[in-house]
């Protein structure tokens, strides 16, 4: 005999329009191990006014299509988490190198599994990594192929050594599995030579592209000024002025929004990863081009990078993804853990709702995945559930 069960969720979201707040999906169920067919979805007041006779079972914070990790560092699995300030944090990190590889990739991919993630986009930093993550079984997303060169002289030998590695690799994809993705790390650890040359290659090839932008307040200071501790970092590690990184002198008419926008790499569409310290011009340029970003709250905090400014990006209209980012610096790689963390650390002016989105459309759009849809007849095992 057939029972109607109201499950109910804080917001419920069948991946159509906007997450609802205080609602439900009726299920029709054959048995106790059976997980229930969808019948229809809806506020809870309408649907305990139409179904009077369906038990009602609470199931927690959230019902959702399955949530979305945009953006990992699965070989900073065993990089010990650290709180501190971006610049030596990220000095912390280049310390453990060692700790980087395979096996810290294998451990990041299982935390994951076991927070029920099987949707991700990560950063891949060693090649022995990325054969491993394109064979994974029950997983999708996009496997990033990091690529630093600051120096231009040296764009052309790596721009050659990563067009190969990526058509080796791209010969291992799966149908519905993971796929290869390029991400030139960041618009000051890339030169402006080699950018545009790893941009173009990917547009030419269809290649996913994710790139990380406005992580922290010595980002903009160092493209407005030439000067902060970020700037000595970097010109200290590459052994080479901003001006030849950059192509041309910082200023104040330059953040590293603008200064990707000027090489014509916005008009590939690249998912930027942080976007924290922006101007409301870097997200105008931003919206026109179609870009994806993806927010990563615990990392932002404990790298003291500060908040999203999610009005500025919700104004004019760009759809936003959430992500860890790693171990090191974000605690966890549990999307439901940011999602909770990003309620706090953002308040009740964002809310739960917003960040349900965030985690499932925008980590899809993020990822170029369609995001799925559940409709009348299919099964409910097709939603996740948040507690």
């Amino acid at each position: 005999m057939l029972e109607r069960v109201l499950f109910t969720g804080d917001v419920v979201y069948n991946g159509v329009g906007l997450p609802l707040e205080n609602a439900g999906v009726l299920v029709a169920k054959e048995s106790s191990i059976d997980p229930g067919t969808v019948i229809v979805f809806g506020k809870l007041e309408d649907l305990r006014s139409q179904y009077p006779d369906a038990r009602v079972e609470h199931l927690g914070r959230a019902i959702l299509p399955a949530p979305v990790n945009a953006h990992t560092h699965l070989d900073l699995s065993h990089v010990p988490f650290k709180a501190a300030p971006y610049t030596p944090w990220i000095g912390y990190v280049i310390s453990r190198r060692e700790l980087r590889g395979l096996a810290a990739a294998k451990h990041g991919l299982e935390l994951l599994r076991a927070a029920n993630t099987s949707i991700f986009g990560d950063i891949v930093a060693r090649a022995e990594v990325m054969p491993f993550l394109l064979a994974a079984e029950g997983f999708s997303g996009v496997a990033y192929w990091e690529v630093l060169g600051a120096n231009p002289d040296q764009a052309d030998q790596i721009f050659a050594d990563t067009t190969a590695l990526i058509r080796e690799w791209r010969k291992l994809e799966r149908p519905n599995g993971v796929r290869v993705g390029l991400s030139p790390h960041t618009a000051h650890t890339v030169s402006s030579v080699l950018m545009k040359k790893l941009v173009a290659f990917a547009r030419l090839e269809g290649i996913p592209l994710q790139i990380h932008i406005a992580e922290s307040p010595a980002e903009l200071e160092m493209f407005q000024t030439g000067s902060g501790a970020l700037a000595q970092s970097i010109t200290r590690a590459f052994d080479i002025p901003l001006e030849q990184i950059f192509g041309r002198q910082p200023g104040f008419d330059l953040t590293c929004v603008s200064h990707l926008e000027q090489l014509g790499v916005l008009d590939a569409k690249p998912t930027l990863i942080h976007g924290v310290n922006v101007v409301e011009t870097d997200v105008q340029m931003i919206a026109r081009a179609g870009c994806t970003v993806v927010t990563c709250p615990r990392s932002n905090r404990n790298l003291e990078c500060g908040v999203l400014p999610w009005q500025l990006y919700a104004k004019y209209g760009v759809e936003v993804a959430l992500g860890t980012d790693s171990v090191a610096s974000g605690e966890s790689l549990n999307i439901a853990d940011e999602a909770l963390a990003a309620l706090e650390i953002h308040g009740s002016s964002l809310g739960w709702r917003n960040i349900v989105r965030y985690a499932s459309r925008g980590g899809y759009k993020a990822l170029g995945m369609k995001t799925p849809t559940v409709h009348r007849g299919d099964s409910f095992s097709s939603l996740s559930v948040w507690k």
